[in-house]
């Protein structure tokens, strides 16, 4: 084959697949709404004492009814729940002081959300990232 018919045949193949992939986007059902918070600092507390702070970035998967327009103004109220929270019973995984229990974290941000925007308007809390302030002289499990 020469350069020409492998140019052609590279192009013919790439839009092939993006057709195919339009074709399944539109199959597909729609994602549900999310609301994205970021920036959330959270302590970690073991043995009574302040021991670090982690970074947090969430994302809220969003009810069926509930648009991003109608949670972003409750973004505020969330925040604050959650830090609340994270005084009141740390979300400290134990033995290390550099990352959050996610699940704990989730749980309570879902708990908090009934009273904030009604039942349902939250159904899952997701982590996407954690980042701590301090990362050396910290015990880690990993």
């Amino acid at each position: 084959m020469d350069r020409r018919t492998l140019i052609t045949a590279g192009t013919v193949a790439l839009t092939s697949g993006v057709a195919t992939a339009a074709l399944a986007s539109s199959d597909a059902p729609a994602a549900p709404a999310a609301l994205s918070i970021a920036g959330l600092g959270l302590p970690v507390i073991e043995g009574g004492r302040l021991r670090n702070y982690v970074f947090v970035a969430l994302r809220l998967e969003l009810g069926a009814g509930k648009t991003v327009e109608q949670m972003r103004p409750k973004e505020a109220f969330f925040r604050d729940a959650l830090v609340k929270a994270a005084h009141r019973t740390p979300f400290t995984v134990a033995g290390d002081w550099t990352r959050l229990d996610e699940r704990a974290l989730s749980a309570a941000l879902v708990s908090a959300s009934v009273a904030i925007s009604g039942r349902g308007s939250v159904r899952r809390v997701e982590v996407v990232g954690q980042s701590p302030r301090r990362r050396t002289g910290m015990p880690t499990s990993r």
